[in-house]
């Protein structure tokens, strides 16, 4: 009997932590980056804490393919449902906040009271922007007077497929994507350095909801390297560049003027402005019945 448990013990002691491994997040699935390429995240005291998928050009190029595919029938939802399903999000982020904490302290070394007030400031402005669906058209939207017998409607549409590079931290990835497919676009995002670890896991979050696949892409890795082909991308209509550093925003507007793409940064403004910054107001004239 002694000799049964010195053996159960001595298996306990030998258990080897089960790591996490981070791929990349597109079309709904996990796959790893093509060229197989992954970069360190290290904690304050430079600690090992992971190997992210390093994405590469090619890897943007599925993302944004897996985007527009989706983003159509996305687009085609009710307001209604698209802001039920956000909401829904932001369920199971709340039932995950204390996971998403911890991995935003492993990852940057803040006080556990900094990254809890981080996650729940997360979860609210998913929230608010969610409630925002069902209230765009009243709010861009308008029938407009004109001369003659029409009617003249100014209607909101999505843009289409919209990239975002926010700065790293988990509370600016929201702020970038929420606003971004609300409305009907679907994204392509650019997480740069250590907030691939709360960002892949808000992935696993995305995969379990009631998101259609394609409609919100994640790519982990470097901002000087994907933004640049973000940027001239011909597929892809607008570009969230409020992470980028200021210096090199200028360069990112040029590579995008080939095909009128739209870009701004917003530096951490929450507003339903940032929704209609990637939206369009369609026309529609309508003759009036006698």
């Amino acid at each position: 009997m002694a000799s049964s448990k010195k053996s159960s013990s001595s298996k306990t002691a030998q258990r080897l932590e089960v790591k996490k491994t981070y791929k990349l997040y597109i079309n709904g699935a996990f796959p790893r980056s093509e060229s197989g390429r992954v970069y360190e995240v290290t904690n304050s005291k430079n600690g090992f804490v992971a190997n992210p998928s390093l994405a590469s050009r090619k890897d943007l190029r599925d993302a944004v393919v897996a985007a527009r595919a989706a983003q159509s029938g996305w687009a085609k939802a009710t307001a209604y449902n698209r802001g039920q399903i956000l909401y829904r999000i932001a369920e199971m982020l709340e039932g995950r906040a204390d996971q998403f904490a911890n991995e935003i302290v492993l990852a940057s070394g803040v006080t556990p009271k900094k990254a809890h007030d981080e996650v729940l400031a997360a979860i609210d402005r998913w929230v608010w922007y969610a409630g925002w669906s069902d209230k765009l058209s009243a709010a861009f939207g308008a029938t407009n007077p004109v001369s003659g017998p029409y009617y003249n409607f100014t209607i909101p549409e999505p843009q289409g497929v919209i990239a975002v590079a926010p700065a790293e931290s988990f509370l600016a990835l929201i702020d970038a994507i929420a606003p971004a497919i609300v409305s009907g676009n679907s994204v392509v995002a650019l997480v740069p350095g250590s907030a691939a670890i709360a960002a892949m896991t808000f992935a696993e979050v995305l995969a379990t909801s009631d998101l259609p696949a394609g409609v919100l892409n994640i790519l982990t890795g470097s901002h000087d390297e994907l933004a640049p082909w973000a940027a001239s991308h011909m597929d892809i209509d607008g570009f969230d560049i409020s992470g980028i550093d200021k210096k090199k925003r200028a360069e990112l507007k040029v590579a995008g003027a080939e095909n009128l793409k739209r870009i701004h940064n917003f530096d951490g403004a929450v507003s339903p402005t940032r929704i209609f910054a990637f939206m369009e107001a369609k026309t529609v004239w309508h003759p009036i019945g006698v």
